[in-house]
């Protein structure tokens, strides 16, 4: 069972976000994204147990997948989506829950964090491969656990965690980037892992704004600045990405686009252009069909048996 597999509750807790950010901003009701986080919760586990029962039945498949070095990175959204369903879904209802749940998660996150960190420094590692999805286990799960501690009153914390995210997309993002311009094109099951070069940007906005209030300042300029530029980039690679044929590897597009859409509406409303109501429901039916449209696909895929690799 492939770890990627986690990019499905991810993606679906991040459309989940943006419903939830709408919600906040009183244009939609809350039941919305409450239902999508207890769905992404549904998937989560349900993940969880497959991958379990898949582990425990081959001996040594957890090892080998945390050191496979092109798999390996997507092990932590075993333990980063959590954080999203505690932080959002747990802690509005029941606070004391929520934190607890969201710190417990933080810790393993960045223990498999430092953990893959060394992993990646001990053992033997080739540039070609390196892809975005090494954001995952430090960049995204430090963003995400900012966020999520911010949201559930623990500031310093967040801070803490903002600038553990950061760091590690300073340094990974030229490694991986440098891996992108001069070494081959990414393997096709890759491809849809150069989505993910739109998160850091936007994921540390949500993060920022967590922490810092729904404030434009030049901090969350500077990330929409190289946020705008690498949407950008997602354009000029439309014809290598239209040339895919559906792979649950389709999911590394959806928290990433989630997560453009849900800094977009916090934009949107902090400076209230005219139409700006118009503009949340665009987006909102944008990404909603769009991930909409991978669970779709995935389904039919899992109702004919196509969905899992076949086993050797």
């Amino acid at each position: 069972m492939p770890l990627n597999f986690f990019g499905m509750g991810f993606g679906l807790a991040g459309l989940a976000g943006c419903w939830v950010t709408a919600a906040d901003q009183g244009h939609v009701t809350h039941a919305v994204g409450n239902g999508l986080l207890a769905l992404a919760a549904v998937v989560w586990l349900a993940t969880v147990a497959f991958y379990l029962r898949y582990v425990l039945s081959k001996p040594g498949a957890l090892r080998a997948d945390l050191l496979d070095p092109v798999a390996s990175p997507f092990s932590s959204l075993a333990v980063i989506t959590p954080m999203l369903l505690a932080s959002e879904g747990l802690a509005p209802q029941a606070p004391t829950a929520g934190k607890v749940l969201v710190d417990l998660f933080l810790v393993l996150t960045v223990l498999l964090g430092g953990w893959l960190t060394g992993q990646w420094i001990y053992g033997p590692l080739e540039l070609d491969r390196l892809h975005p999805g090494y954001f995952l286990p430090t960049v995204a799960g430090g963003l995400v656990a900012a966020a999520s501690a911010a949201d559930v009153g623990q500031r310093r914390l967040a801070e803490v965690m903002l600038g553990l995210g950061l760091v590690c997309w300073f340094i990974l993002g030229s490694m991986i980037m440098a891996r992108l311009f001069f070494r081959p094109m990414l393997p096709t099951p890759l491809l849809p892992t150069l989505a993910i070069e739109v998160a850091p940007p936007t994921v540390g906005s949500v993060a920022y704004f967590a922490i810092n209030g729904e404030r434009i300042d030049f901090f969350a300029a500077t990330l929409a600045g190289y946020a705008l530029l690498m949407v950008l980039v997602q354009i000029r690679l439309l014809p290598a990405f239209l040339r895919l044929r559906y792979a649950p590897s389709f999911w590394a597009f959806t928290f990433s686009w989630a997560a453009v859409v849900e800094t977009t509406l916090r934009w949107n409303e902090a400076g209230q252009p005219s139409g700006h109501t118009v503009y949340t429901y665009l987006l909102l039916a944008a990404i909603t069909a769009f991930i909409g449209a991978i669970a779709v696909r995935t389904v039919f895929a899992l109702a004919r048996r196509t969905l899992l690799p076949p086993s050797p």
